[in-house]
């Protein structure tokens, strides 16, 4: 059992199902609305904790009820909250989701009225306990602090890095983590029509970290810092059930690999094979069953 530190979003989640995504003025029924807590680094650890690990957050919340709701639904996961810290003002992040019942896709749109995670509270916590620590890219002038420090006291821990959407000065932080986890969408901002492309612009800048890329149902591709190309193919569902949290998924499974020392092939596998999964189901319980399961 490795430990986990995870630093980034929590968020509450609205879903609302619908049958199609509406036209802009349309006045549509969801059918099944839920609430649920959400955020990328919150949904990796919850992943990672069913794979047999020891996670933590680090992240900000309100005294509020949603506060209370997304730091219980964390716990009762499996997810330790104590790194996290309560901000004196502002209210919890809400992302409120369009859930497109015949296609398993999900729009989202993002409110957020709380302060950042900073470096004050990063550098007051013991990092010698974790075993990795995981990034999400956002808060980019912080996050390069927190990745700095972390590098110059504990160069032996291994950091993720997640990088989901272009941010200005995000390229600032590729030489500071060991591995990188890109999305289509950044991809689709540098101009990259294909996971390979994007994997080779950046080694040539950034030779030293290990690349990821998911391309939805065309698989993934990884690229080591040896210049060595991994393709794996997407391992559908029978049905796309629900594609919120699949990039996150695929994170915690890539983590996972590293932690378990597998090769890269096997890695890139386990990742595709716990996104499609998770594709297959509303929310994330049960994902880890199987063949990735730790003893």
């Amino acid at each position: 059992m490795a430990r986990i530190l995870g630093t980034g979003n929590a968020t509450l989640d609205i879903v609302l199902t619908v049958d199609g995504y509406p036209q802009e003025n349309d006045e549509i029924r969801c059918t099944d609305r839920s609430v649920r807590r959400g955020g990328n680094t919150a949904n990796t650890l919850i992943v990672l904790s069913q794979l047999g690990h020891a996670c933590s957050w680090a992240g900000t919340l309100v005294d509020s009820a949603e506060g209370k709701f997304i730091r219980e639904d964390l716990e009762t996961r499996g997810v330790d909250t104590a790194a996290s810290r309560l901000a004196g003002s502002g209210s919890v992040p809400v992302s409120t989701i369009l859930l497109n019942a015949g296609t398993g896709s999900r729009t989202i749109i993002h409110f957020r009225d709380l302060p950042e995670y900073s470096l004050s509270d990063f550098s007051s916590l013991d990092l010698q306990t974790f075993d990795w620590l995981h990034f999400e890219g956002r808060n980019v002038e912080s996050l390069k602090a927190m990745l700095h420090w972390s590098r110059e006291r504990f160069p032996s821990i291994p950091c993720s890095l997640e990088i989901e959407k272009p941010r200005a000065g995000i390229e600032d932080l590729f030489g500071l983590a060991h591995v990188l986890l890109f999305s289509q969408t950044y991809a689709a901002s540098r101009g990259c029509a294909d996971p390979a492309a994007l994997l080779q612009s950046v080694h040539r800048e950034f030779p030293d970290a290990d690349l990821f890329c998911p391309w939805g149902a065309e698989g993934a591709v990884s690229l080591d810092r040896e210049g060595r190309f991994v393709r794996e193919a997407a391992h559908a569902p029978r049905r796309v059930v629900d594609t919120l949290g699949a990039g996150d998924t695929f994170n915690a499974g890539v983590i996972d690999g590293y932690l378990a020392r597998r090769d890269a092939v096997t890695i890139l596998r386990q990742a595709c094979v716990l996104a499609g999964r998770k594709c297959g189901q509303t929310g994330f319980d049960g994902l880890a069953g199987g063949a990735f399961r730790k003893s």
